[in-house]
């Protein structure tokens, strides 16, 4: 893994932006009717999966950035709940319930091994000294 500058660098970022743009469009598009209680759950922890990564690496640490890591999985299973509701409930079909799910599940596990990678390496962070 090359040396990352920026959390907008990461393609675990950029695939969790593009899931919460299609959440976004799914809300605007009335599926929802006037949920409310489901529309702010749903747009949530849909923003949090992106929000935790940025948050995580823009602490500075290793340990940090991993803790967040495991914020934004647990937002993906959230996530993932929400969906099955939406779908129980008619607000989506099964064909946008597939997309997303494929999606969130490809950002979960890319998430995962993007912790299993930091758990390994030496590299402390900005704020901390390496073990080298």
């Amino acid at each position: 893994m090359s040396t990352v500058k920026r959390f907008e660098d990461l393609e675990v970022w950029k695939l969790s932006r593009e899931l919460n743009k299609k959440i976004g469009d799914l809300i605007d598009g009335k599926h929802f009717k006037n949920n409310f209680r489901i529309i702010n759950q749903i747009e949530g922890s849909s923003g949090s999966i992106m929000d935790n990564i940025a948050e995580g690496f823009e602490r500075g640490t290793k340990a940090e950035f991993i803790q967040f890591l495991g914020f934004s999985k647990a937002s993906y299973g959230e996530l993932r709940s929400q969906l099955y509701r939406a779908l129980d409930r008619n607000y989506i079909k099964q064909n946008e319930f597939d997309e997303f799910f494929v999606l969130a599940s490809k950002i979960s596990a890319m998430n995962f091994k993007l912790i299993q990678y930091l758990q390994k390496t030496r590299f402390n962070g900005l704020r901390k000294p390496s073990n080298l």
